[in-house]
């Protein structure tokens, strides 16, 4: 155990729970986190969320504390997951679920239920968040109006594969992170 992250509003406010120290485990930072989560609150309360790589958790927590109404947490790492499970526990959260999944395949299947807000924040360079664009699409796992947060390495080429119906909402780059918030606009518009 090597850290911590803090929930910064909502319920849960000011809670710090603990972060595994693991390669490639990059928690968002609180400045991030706080300008994600103002461009966040016209639609969080009683959304539906997917956290596809969830790491340390502070996304997914974060907006379950801020009223989602649905947060899944997607974690491939068996320790991560683990710690991930007792943190949840430690909140006594009844909207939060965790899954020990590897994000693609989990994505790969036809959608059970869509999202209102999805946060997508790979581990960089392996080429993850091109494939879950792809899959999100593919497989409909998206609402119309959805908001898709996209935290990338600083040079990656993002803009080739974003689909052309969403729509660059807000943009940020933090250090040696670009940080992206799209929302799904009418497909039908976009394809006329």
């Amino acid at each position: 155990m090597n850290g911590t992250i803090r929930i910064i509003s909502g319920k849960w406010r000011g809670r710090k729970l603990p972060v595994l120290d693991k390669a490639g485990l990059r928690p968002t930072t609180d400045r991030v986190k706080e300008t994600l989560f103002n461009w966040l609150m016209p639609i969080l309360q009683g959304s539906i969320c997917l956290d596809c790589f969830a790491g340390s958790g502070s996304l997914g927590f974060e907006a379950a504390s801020r009223g989602a109404q649905r947060v899944i947490l997607l974690e491939k790492d068996q320790s991560t997951f683990k710690q991930l499970e007792k943190n949840n526990r430690l909140l006594q959260s009844h909207c939060v679920t965790v899954y020990w999944m590897d994000t693609l395949t989990w994505l790969r299947q036809p959608a059970k239920n869509q999202f209102d807000l999805v946060f997508i924040d790979p581990p960089f360079h392996q080429g993850l968040i091109e494939k879950t664009v792809m899959l999100l699409e593919e497989n409909q796992w998206l609402n119309a109006g959805a908001y898709i947060y996209i935290e990338s390495e600083i040079d990656h080429n993002l803009q080739a594969y974003i689909p052309p119906h969403w729509q660059l909402h807000r943009e940020k780059v933090t250090g040696q992170v670009h940080s992206y918030l799209f929302i799904v606009t009418d497909k039908a518009k976009t394809l006329s």
